[in-house]
């Protein structure tokens, strides 16, 4: 059981890693060769891309999970399943495009960028050739096909990466080159466009997925039930409220900037904060990859009589696991940031990104424990604790913007408290609903333990030199009483790795 979900996890976990290093490389050359006020037209539209993205999958990709596996002796009403979750996102997707095309114009101003409607349009349709990605995607991780999966997922990165490169970087310095008429790029390349190209770049990948996707897409007889439709959608509801509170915490922060801070200062705020955002990723690339390989898992295992201490089990794993690269990051923050942004304008902002790990840390935790009311059936309590996450979110980005000066720190502030309450209600909830046997004091002591150290070692001193050496102690001190403490799982994984290289060599 665990090989298997080990196997599936390294895939996924490698294919992650890979999927988001394209575009983790590509935001510093594009904070090189845009300013903060450029970059933040870039920065803007997807931020908001998160919220649109719920709207149009709505729930179906976990919803698909849940229904498929109640079939699994039956494979024609999985078929109905998968096609009618596949009808459902495209019903959307489509009828967004459609009113996205008609209303563009009024869309780009609402944008506050009226002169950027070409980059909307592009826009649109990359968000709906990805939403109609979703289902198929999530066939995919359902039927364990890890590897086309990952491929798929490794060759839109590469392919959005290597555009942007030739867009951006490669063709400007060939037409500079050779003169405008000289060039063979200058009958189709507009330099105006600017950061408008990876826009460009972005939708040729989605579309390079989307067809490469439609062998699985429409693989089995197209059945569409709308009796069971309506149950589905019953159960995606709350897991859409749910998503549309997660994305406001994660992405709106920039809207607020943008709306609620002075003309001119917005942009450059919104830029700055942006940039350093994506130093969080860190973090992120790790949640997803447990993710991605473990909900499937938690389904399938649902019924099983030990199912219960194997959550708390992985629950202790990536606990031990976060607390580590949140200590590790903080402590070496301040030659990591500089040396992933090279661009001197944006270095102000790296001092909030610590607050902004431990929030992605809290975050990363939430949704571990979130697995109970998926398992249960209870998904109304995860929009109710995604909507109060959102409300913290939402008042406080607007009192620390509108009546204070703290800037893009009332957003981390705002960050770190929103994630901080919708993990510890998931789990007094969680505990109350469907108990599963955590071990208390060895997650609060290791997540707090790692916070706390974390804000010490960067925040009692200005310097760089004590920043570094100050944390990196830490982390080290840190990390032998975290093996202490678990001497006793580390002599039975060493025993089972020994047990597993005598089978392979038999």
């Amino acid at each position: 059981m665990y090989k298997k979900l080990f196997s599936q996890t390294l895939i996924y976990g490698l294919s992650n890693v890979l999927v988001r290093v394209f575009p983790f490389v590509l935001t510093p050359m594009l904070v090189k060769a845009f300013g903060p006020s450029k970059y933040s037209v870039y920065a803007d539209f997807y931020s908001a891309a998160g919220i649109i993205s719920v709207l149009l999958t709505h729930g179906m990709e976990t919803t698909f999970f849940r229904f498929f596996q109640k079939f699994k002796e039956d494979r024609t009403q999985q078929n109905m399943v998968y096609f009618t979750s596949l009808t459902s996102v495209f019903i959307v997707s489509l009828i967004f495009l459609a009113f996205g095309l008609l209303a563009r114009v009024p869309l780009a101003n609402a944008f506050k960028h009226p002169d950027q409607v070409n980059f909307l349009v592009w826009f649109l349709f990359i968000l709906a050739a990805d939403a109609m990605s979703a289902v198929p995607f999530a066939k995919l991780r359902i039927e364990n096909k890890a590897l086309r999966f990952a491929s798929l997922k490794i060759m839109n990165s590469i392919v959005m990466f290597f555009l942007t490169v030739l867009f951006i970087f490669v063709i400007p310095k060939q037409i500079e080159s050779y003169g405008i008429g000289s060039s063979i790029f200058s009958k189709f390349y507009n330099p105006e466009y600017g950061i408008g190209y990876a826009f460009v770049a972005n939708l040729i990948a989605s579309i390079v997925t989307f067809l490469a996707l439609t062998p699985t897409m429409f693989n089995g007889k197209y059945s569409f039930n709308i009796p069971l439709w309506k149950k589905m959608l019953l159960y995606a509801w709350p897991i859409t409220i749910a998503g549309l509170a997660g994305i406001i915490n994660e992405t709106m922060d920039r809207q607020f900037l943008k709306y609620l801070l002075p003309e001119g200062t917005a942009e450059i705020e919104m830029g700055i904060y942006s940039a350093v955002y994506k130093i969080a990723t860190f973090i992120t690339l790790f949640k997803t990859a447990y993710l991605l390989g473990v909900e499937p898992f938690f389904f399938s295992h649902a019924g099983e009589k030990n199912s219960k201490k194997t959550y708390a089990s992985l629950m202790k794993y990536f606990t031990i696991f976060s607390a580590l690269i949140l200590l590790f990051l903080v402590a070496n923050l301040d030659w990591i940031g500089r040396l992933y942004i090279r661009n001197p304008e944006y270095w102000s902002g790296l001092k909030v990104v610590p607050i902004l790990l431990i929030g992605s840390t809290f975050l990363g935790i939430y949704l571990n424990l979130s697995i109970w009311y998926k398992l249960s059936d209870n998904t109304h309590y995860g929009a109710i604790i995604s909507v109060i996450g959102a409300g913290i979110t939402i008042i406080l980005n607007w009192i620390g913007l509108k009546y204070t000066n703290l800037g893009y720190w009332a957003c981390a502030y705002a960050t770190f408290l929103s994630y901080l309450v919708m993990m510890v209600i998931s789990y007094v909830w969680g505990q109350k609903n469907y108990p599963i046997p955590y071990n208390q004091r060895k997650l609060i002591f290791y997540i707090g333990g790692s916070s706390l150290l974390s804000i010490l070692s960067f925040y009692t001193s200005n310097s760089i030199f004590v920043h570094i050496v100050l944390g990196n102690f830490l982390f080290f001190i840190f990390l032998y009483f975290m093996i202490k403490i678990e001497q006793r799982d580390i002599k039975i994984i060493k025993e089972k790795l020994k047990n597993f290289k005598r089978k392979g060599k038999g």
